[in-house]
């Protein structure tokens, strides 16, 4: 990991001077709500946690699958932090190292480099975690999660390519296909502007946009449906949706990932949607129908194209083969349900240094296949 330095001169004119590092929090606690109610908070495994009292407002930012070690990375302060307030507080550092084995992250070394283990590990934790929240969860407040990662996808199986046409992503379809599983209804998905392209994130591939999904209890007698009927509701409710999302002026990398909350409204309010065989729609499934529906609304010769080629329609709408932020891609390729790494590995892009553009016509290779 690089760091990005937050040192600053006490004596400089900017806010990072001696008064404003004073004045700053000063500030925030003014401008904080007084209330009588106190907070508490605790340290402890949120998959094992029986929430008895019950919350006013849920809202949480979950681990992002193998994307960040927090646990070893936190090494690296603990065994100092440990040194100077081990006595004040014991009980958070009892252990001489970072408490790790419960750490709800997709690690193989932790299951001696067994990729599927570390898999079934993070999907059991998140789905227990979802459910402990669930029976917890107030009526009539929706339960908020944030949710930012760069995909970094492998290609499927030939023969998955085959059949749907979409780059898997792991981290994003694992945490929604938890909800789905656990009774929550998603209602919607929003994407917020959470980074600033200051400093060194001017030159890596930082992420431009959190994701927050707003989710509700799904009713307990929730009907089942068939993949027939959901496309027939989908194709009814999405273009309502669309279109006031349109009204509103959002950009096409936004209105891509903000038009799976709607779609997903309607696939997670049933408790079950049936394949033609009879099997359980995943949500990789219920994604790639969302999509095509979108894109036959927005634009119907659209409909048959693979994500990569959507991917580059809705990026070249807004940028040309311009330049433009690593993370406006990323935050369309979740919405797409492919990812910047493959996109470029597929040759149709080039992303450097934070910044990416489609390849100009004349920068194909002679030998370039499109459908390989």
């Amino acid at each position: 990991m690089t760091w990005d330095f937050v040192e600053a001169n006490p004596f400089s004119d900017s806010t990072g001077n001696w008064m404003g590092q004073l004045g700053f929090p000063a500030e925030s606690i003014e401008s904080a709500p007084i209330t009588a109610v106190q907070g508490e908070v605790r340290q402890q495994d949120a998959s094992k946690t029986k929430h008895t009292n019950g919350f006013h407002m849920i809202a949480t930012d979950p681990p992002y699958y193998d994307n960040i070690g927090y646990a070893d990375l936190a090494d690296f302060f603990y065994v100092w932090l440990r040194r100077t307030l081990s006595r004040v507080y014991p009980d958070l550092f009892s252990t001489l190292l970072s408490p790790k084995s419960e750490e709800l992250i997709a690690t193989p070394y932790r299951f001696e480099g067994d990729k599927e283990k570390a898999r079934e590990f993070f999907e059991a934790g998140l789905r227990n975690v979802f459910m402990e929240l669930r029976d917890a969860s107030p009526n009539g407040y929706p339960f908020t999660l944030y949710y930012a990662f760069k995909q970094t996808e492998e290609r499927p199986s030939q023969v998955e390519k085959n059949s749907r046409g979409f780059f898997a992503s792991t981290g994003w379809e694992t945490m929604l296909q938890s909800l789905v599983e656990t009774a929550w209804c998603i209602t919607g998905t929003w994407p917020l502007r959470t980074e600033f392209e200051r400093g060194l994130k001017r030159r890596v591939n930082a992420l431009a946009s959190s994701i927050v999904l707003a989710c509700r209890p799904r009713p307990n007698d929730a009907p089942m449906t068939t993949r027939r009927d959901f496309i027939k509701v989908l194709k009814q409710e999405l273009p309502k949706a669309l279109r006031n999302l349109q009204q509103g002026n959002i950009a096409p990398v936004d209105l891509a990932q903000s038009a799976i909350g709607p779609g997903m409204a309607v696939f997670s309010s049933y408790s079950k949607v049936l394949e033609a065989e009879g099997t359980r729609m995943t949500v990789r499934s219920a994604l790639a129908l969302i999509n095509q529906v979108m894109d036959e609304y927005l634009a119907e010769q659209e409909g048959e194209y693979d994500a990569d080629t959507r991917w580059a329609l809705a990026w070249f709408e807004q940028f040309g083969v311009n330049e433009g932020p690593f993370g406006v891609a990323e935050t369309l390729s979740k919405a797409k349900n492919t990812a910047v790494d493959a996109l470029a590995k597929a040759g149709i892009l080039l992303s450097k240094a934070g910044r990416v553009r489609l390849l100009r016509r004349e920068e194909f290779s002679d030998d370039w296949d499109p459908t390989i």
